[in-house]
């Protein structure tokens, strides 16, 4: 008999549209996700928030901080000039130019944070962001800061989306995309200890978003090589209109929320004696 290992396997981007949303509280309801991460910013979470509430204790529930996709909740003529968000592309140029304003940057943090708490009266179980931007030049330090500000150092965890290159390379899936990411994180699980905030250590899902990609070797390929206590994010969801205006993973989301409901899927997390857990707080260390 195997030893269990224990990870969060995080659904991405509860809110954005009502089928990513249905296709995560389906996987919730069948025991198959152990947190979700929203997007408080997006009129499906209006939509659908109500519908978390039931598993609030039971799953991990995040935020997923966004700076990239749609509208800020309030203007913001920097970041998000012309009332809708710029891509991540130019966020990742600004940031490392020093050209975001971090005013701006933190009221959308705290409205977004307001969001959140309006539905669940307490604060989110753990932040990250949509496309990782929350690890970018001062949208990191904004975070820490108004999180500190609202008293929930040592309360809220935060998701580091590096990890170590030999696990990187052993996963061959994504490499690039995951190396990018990993170096753009540097630093940041330190200064988010430093700042009271406990972390993750290890990280995988990076997938192509590409429906011709093998779903079971996709996760097969992220559930090894797994760091001491490690978060595997997934991209689940039905498909409609909304999603088709607003993100290029479409088709890749039922491919992996059918995987995920299926018998293969539980057989690998029985096979490697995987558990699925809603925090790194209560992971096994290794």
């Amino acid at each position: 008999m195997s030893l269990q290992r224990h990870l969060v396997l995080c659904a991405d981007d509860f809110g954005m549209t009502d089928g990513v949303s249905r296709g995560i509280l389906d996987l919730m309801e069948q025991g198959r996700l152990s947190a979700t991460s929203v997007m408080t910013n997006m009129p499906g979470w209006r939509r659908a928030e109500q519908d978390l509430r039931p598993y609030a204790g039971r799953i991990g529930i995040g935020l997923h901080l966004n700076l990239t996709t749609g509208t800020p909740i309030q203007p913001m003529s920097h970041v998000a000039p012309g009332g809708r968000f710029q891509p991540i592309g130019a966020l990742i140029s600004n940031a490392f130019r020093g050209r975001l304003s971090v005013s701006e940057i933190a009221e959308e943090i705290r409205r977004q944070l307001v969001a959140f708490e309006g539905v669940h009266e307490a604060p989110p179980d753990f932040v990250d962001g949509h496309q990782h931007v929350h690890v970018l030049p001062v949208i990191r330090q904004a975070l820490f800061t108004v999180l500190q500000e609202k008293g929930y150092a040592g309360r809220v965890w935060l998701r580091d989306p590096s990890d170590r290159v030999t696990s990187i390379l052993r996963r061959p899936i994504s490499r690039g995309k995951a190396l990018i990411i990993t170096a753009l994180a540097r630093g940041f699980r330190d200064q988010a200890r430093a700042a009271g905030f406990d972390t993750n250590d290890g990280f995988s899902g990076f997938s192509p978003l590409d429906p011709q990609t093998e779903v079971q070797r996709l996760f097969g390929t992220s559930l090894a090589n797994l760091g001491p206590r490690p978060v595997v994010m997934c991209h689940p969801g039905y498909v409609d209109d909304e999603l088709r205006s607003l993100d290029p993973a479409v088709e890749s989301r039922p491919a992996e929320l059918a995987y995920l409901q299926s018998e293969a899927f539980g057989e690998l997390l029985e096979e490697r004696g995987i558990v699925l857990a809603p925090a790194p707080q209560a992971m096994l260390r290794s």
